[in-house]
């Protein structure tokens, strides 16, 4: 799925790096990143993909209408 500019835009600003999420829905039947991990964002990247090092496990990519997160604590996140 393509991702306009604009949606790209409201991306990163609602996902800036440092902040918390949790994972609702991943469609990869190859993770084992269960529905409730929470992680920290890394960055949004140039196809609105959201790069999270989730907690307990590796870093991995929250795929743009496919997936799904939540912030979940937007006042205590670490900038860069």
């Amino acid at each position: 799925m393509e991702i306009s500019q604009e949606n790209l835009a409201k991306l990163r600003n609602t996902f800036p790096p440092g902040i918390r999420v949790e994972l609702i829905r991943m469609d990869d039947p190859y993770t084992k990143i269960p529905k409730g991990t929470q992680g920290t964002v890394i960055n949004v990247d140039d196809i609105g993909t959201i790069h999270i090092s989730w907690d307990g496990y590796h870093c991995l990519g929250v795929v743009y209408g496919k997936d799904s997160c939540r912030v979940i604590d937007p006042d205590n996140a670490t900038k860069e």
